[in-house]
């Protein structure tokens, strides 16, 4: 199985770039994982808030192939600890598919149509994040969730 995390806009902060490369390199000894960067986008001014997500949905869902399992991180998702998160990441790995893909969307949110084809949501927290810590948080979590499967000393029960 593979994991992609796609995201809406690039991460300026350099501190929260080397972290990131960090643990999708770590990731990389347990699974195959791309983390996928939509590009902002531009002349978003004369746009309102509804036609910038259904742009966006259309640029999300282009990066999704039918047989794809696609889950948004969503405020209103399912909300679990890390234990549980490792369990749902093997039931995937269990379920035979190729490709499992979760989303962080724009400023705004999800279009009608990505929600449509999702899968499934997660919640991170109650918590309100900004897009660019909710990257490097999501991406430890998928790390401690293999650490956990294999029974590695990274998380601690």
């Amino acid at each position: 199985m593979q994991i992609k995390l796609v995201a809406i806009g690039k991460t300026d902060n350099k501190n929260l770039i080397a972290l990131i490369a960090d643990y999708s390199k770590r990731l990389g000894h347990y699974i195959k994982f791309e983390f996928d960067i939509i590009p902002d986008l531009k002349k978003v001014k004369n746009l309102s808030q509804a036609q910038q997500k259904e742009k966006e949905g259309e640029l999300i869902l282009a990066k999704t192939q039918t047989s794809d399992i696609l889950i948004l991180l969503d405020e209103n998702g399912k909300q679990m600890d890390s234990v549980a998160f490792s369990n749902y990441l093997q039931k995937h790995m269990n379920s035979g598919i190729k490709t499992l893909i979760f989303v962080i969307g724009g400023p705004y949110g999800f279009s009608d149509s990505v929600y449509a084809r999702a899968n499934g949501k997660l919640g991170l927290s109650k918590m309100t994040f900004s897009h660019q810590m909710v990257r490097l948080f999501f991406i430890e979590q998928l790390y401690r969730g293999f650490t956990i499967l294999r029974n590695e000393p990274y998380h601690h029960r």
